[in-house]
């Protein structure tokens, strides 16, 4: 079996035991028991169980990037892009913190862990926001004096409501219309939207 194929399916149990028993609650030899892969070709790729946490939290990071970039390649207005990105990143963020279970306790309790897988993240959306707001720019939808310091503060923003959308606090009790509205009013308000 190829090398990533391996990697890929140790991964894959991993984020299946972390989710179903915790991630303290799992070892390395419950991994490779449940991957069908010995011990010694599970320490061939991760020398701990961190590690191995650290590569779902990536690959989680990953298909989030990756989503959020097939929204960014979308033939849609800058406008209706950048909310889009916005919605698309903290519902997918919500879905796996939700589809982990236990996990879902570990990301909680131990966010700083998960920061330091997320910094490749962080940097690829910033540039991510920063093409969405230049071809804003270029379009003439927004007006932005600083587009590196916009999209880090957008990047930046949309990150702090992370836990407290995943927790169903924010837009509690408001109809999506109403929300959008809320949000569409704060992000335009701020890019100097023309319309």
């Amino acid at each position: 079996m190829p090398v990533s194929k391996t990697k890929t399916i140790l991964v894959d149990v991993a984020r299946q035991l972390f989710a179903k028993m915790g991630v303290e609650n799992t070892t390395m030899n419950d991994i490779a028991l449940a991957s069908k892969k010995g011990r010694r070709t599970l320490y061939t790729y991760f020398k701990s169980k961190e590690d191995i946490y650290m590569a779902v939290v990536e690959s989680e990071l990953d298909i989030l990037l990756d989503t959020m970039k097939r929204v960014a390649d979308k033939s849609i207005s800058p406008d209706h892009k950048i909310l889009e990105l916005i919605y698309t990143r903290l519902n997918v963020v919500k879905e796996v913190v939700y589809r982990n279970g236990t996990l879902r306790a570990d990301f909680f309790r131990d966010i700083w862990r998960v920061e330091k897988a997320r910094k490749r993240f962080d940097e690829r959306e910033i540039v991510l926001f920063k093409e969405v707001l230049q071809e804003g720019m270029e379009k003439g939808v927004f007006q932005i004096d600083d587009i590196d310091m916009t999209a880090g503060l957008l990047h930046y923003c949309v990150k702090g409501i992370e836990v407290p959308y995943i927790r169903g606090q924010i837009g509690a009790g408001l109809d999506d219309d109403t929300r959008d509205r809320y949000v569409a009013r704060l992000i335009f308000g701020a890019l100097r939207y023309r319309k």
